[in-house]
């Protein structure tokens, strides 16, 4: 995991993510979340309920790459089709399979979404936007309704001690303001093309709400 952030190489996991015919590769999506979560540690411990919860779901994702079976697990599509076909994920009820690829995925696919939500309130803000209400907005829409309120409030206090605009569009490593907003512009469609297909999958073999 890259130390320091760089926008730049979120745009080339996504890109490299996505195969011709639109299948998921686990291997650059691992690359592009560890990107994102070295964006969040460079922001100081804000983020911290999240990253620490997604470096754990990256590395149940990469003992599966690396394992045994590996090999079907190279794309999301193929990880979905072989758990689902050897009983290997825990549909209705917690059971045996708590750590499973589809479980861990959808984990990592919710905070995708608050993530793509607020990076694109941060691309289109103004000056004297607040992080702090684009952040939150971006997670009533996305990850609050899968958090019990006691979390839900702590983030929300947690919030509030976001930095500026000015201290994010810096953490992005990617030049001016102009430069990082246009690096956003490319990089936010493929993060939104990478959710949607995972989503639809999801939503096809009723993936969802896996307990």
């Amino acid at each position: 995991m890259a130390d320091t952030f760089s926008l730049q190489r979120v745009l080339e996991t996504f890109r490299s993510s996505l195969s011709e015919n639109k299948k998921v590769y686990i291997k650059y999506y691992i690359a592009g979340w560890q990107e994102l979560v070295s964006f969040m540690n460079s922001l100081g411990n804000v983020f911290s309920f999240i990253s620490k919860d997604v470096v754990s779901k990256i590395q149940i994702l990469e003992n599966f790459l690396s394992g045994e079976n590996g090999s079907y697990y190279v794309t999301i599509q193929s990880m979905v089709k072989y758990e689902l076909d050897n009983d290997l994920v825990d549909l209705t009820k917690r059971g045996s399979h708590p750590e499973s690829g589809c479980r861990t995925l959808l984990r990592l696919h919710r905070a995708l979404l608050w993530l793509e939500l607020f990076l694109e309130r941060l691309r289109t803000s103004t000056e004297d936007g607040k992080t702090s209400v684009m952040c939150s907005d971006a997670y009533n829409e996305s990850l609050a309704q899968h958090h019990p309120w006691l979390i839900r409030k702590a983030v929300g206090v947690a919030f509030c001690a976001l930095p500026g605009r000015d201290t994010f569009f810096n953490v992005m490593n990617a030049g001016d303001h102009t430069q990082v907003v246009a690096l956003l512009g490319e990089s936010l469609p493929l993060i939104a093309e990478v959710y949607q297909i995972t989503e639809d999958l999801y939503v096809k073999n009723h993936l969802l709400e896996l307990p």
